[in-house]
């Protein structure tokens, strides 16, 4: 089924790319259109069929009816005033930034029929090169709706990510920031902060709890920082539960008490067992 007739997606990386990828394969859209600051990388989205057309220039978004931001948080905010002179006003945007309060906040004034979304899905790997066609798929996709989100554009933007795949949910924008920052960005802090604390020649002992626990931190740290900034207060709450719970461990151990430590550990594994 046909929900638009030329998608422009501003970011042919991972989830741009597989975001085009897999609107090809359900056809969902006439023609994908691709916008990328690497050459290389439209000239193989091309030979691959992954976009039909591509260009480094903004300009060849005209006349898409559907807009999509997929690039850093920050690259999000400064192309937004940028493309308002190219798309038509009656053109849905959307985009799949991790931060969504200032984003929304200034997208929703500019665009009429703006929506805000955030797929929870992809990996640490990057590119176009490792787009894939079900990264959507059985994911969940949160819709950060303004008070002046137009219905219609809400609607389209949630049948688009149903038909990829993905479970939507709505939230406002504070209240995916602040989730966010605990079962996203948290991790990654922790991931990114573990690996880096553990001596250079201790890493060719590291085996398979290592890996597994600091996978994340193979992600793109410039990525990663404009994440982290955007989402500042959040980040600051959230780090500081973790420091307070990882001081009650460190008090445990150091006063030999088993008690507490076999409870903070049992909880920690029936949250996880939860989570799947």
């Amino acid at each position: 089924m046909r929900l638009f007739n030329k998608v422009a997606i501003i970011g042919t990386g991972l989830i741009g790319g597989s975001m085009a990828l897999a609107i090809k394969k359900k056809c969902l859209a006439h023609q994908i259109i691709g916008v990328s600051r690497h050459k290389n990388t439209l000239i193989w989205g091309k030979k691959s069929r992954v976009i039909d057309k591509g260009s480094q220039d903004l300009s060849i978004i005209a006349d898409a009816d559907l807009v999509v931001l997929a690039t850093p948080v920050n690259t999000i905010l400064k192309l937004a005033d940028i493309i308002l002179k190219f798309i038509r006003k009656d053109s849905i945007v959307t985009d799949v930034g991790s931060t969504k309060c200032e984003i929304v906040s200034k997208l929703s004034k500019i665009f009429p029929n703006y929506v805000g979304s955030h797929p929870l899905a992809g990996s640490e790997k990057r590119g176009l090169v490792n787009a894939s066609t079900d990264i959507f798929k059985n994911s969940l996709c949160i819709l950060t709706p303004a008070k002046n989100t137009n219905p219609k554009a809400l609607k389209k933007i949630k049948n688009l990510w149903n038909a990829l795949g993905a479970k939507v949910v709505i939230l406002s924008p504070d209240t995916h920031d602040r989730i966010l920052s605990f079962v996203s960005h948290l991790p990654h802090v922790i991931a990114f902060s573990l690996i880096d604390i553990v001596p250079d020649k201790y890493l060719k002992f590291g085996a398979t709890g290592l890996k597994d626990t600091t996978r994340i931190a193979l992600s793109d740290s410039r990525l990663w920082v404009d994440i982290l900034l955007s989402n500042r207060g959040n980040m600051l709450e959230s780090i500081e539960h973790f420091e307070n719970n990882l001081s009650r461990i460190k008090s445990a151990i150091n006063k030999r008490d088993e008690r507490t430590l076999i409870k903070i550990l049992k909880r920690a594994k029936g949250k996880r067992e939860i989570l799947g």
